[in-house]
């Protein structure tokens, strides 16, 4: 399996998503790669679990995306959540959350996508057989992310 970079606990998070993805969120701390870094949530701005969803999404996409070279990059980058535990420390909760991360190549990825779109109803297409081809090409990682969601309760 691929390893990937853990991002970088000393650039800050909101100016990172920001400068990214053109987004404003109302969160501090760092990426949530343990109890220590978490992605503190000051304000939800959707569904907790959604918002969640989509810092994680952000955090695959730069870990697998932006911060590595062309020939390396993931697309087709999705986060399926596997189990949720909410954990209490003192005054503060948190929730720690273990996602799988599917994603193909980027080249690759743009490959079958062309392939599909040239092919899809044309007769002798092999619709199964294309997508067993993705499902193979497919890297699946198991990561958790931790949220403080004190402010949230």
């Amino acid at each position: 399996m691929s390893s990937f970079k853990k991002i970088s606990s000393s650039d800050n998070i909101k100016e990172v998503i920001k400068s990214s993805f053109d987004k404003d969120l109302d969160i501090s701390g760092a990426w949530g790669y343990n109890q220590d870094e978490t992605i503190v949530i000051e304000k939800k701005q959707a569904s907790l679990k959604q918002f969640e969803h989509m810092l994680i999404m952000m955090r695959s996409y730069i870990e697998m995306n932006m911060t590595i070279a062309k020939e390396d990059r993931y697309a087709g980058i999705n986060a399926t959540e596997l189990a949720r535990q909410t954990v209490k420390d003192d005054s503060l909760t948190f929730d720690k959350v273990t996602y799988k991360i599917s994603a193909i190549k980027e080249l690759e990825y743009n490959e079958f996508i062309k392939e599909y779109k040239e092919n899809f109803e044309k007769d002798g297409f092999d619709l199964g057989e294309h997508f067993k081809r993705r499902e193979n090409a497919t890297l699946n990682r198991e990561v958790i992310c931790w949220f403080d969601v004190t402010k949230m309760i």
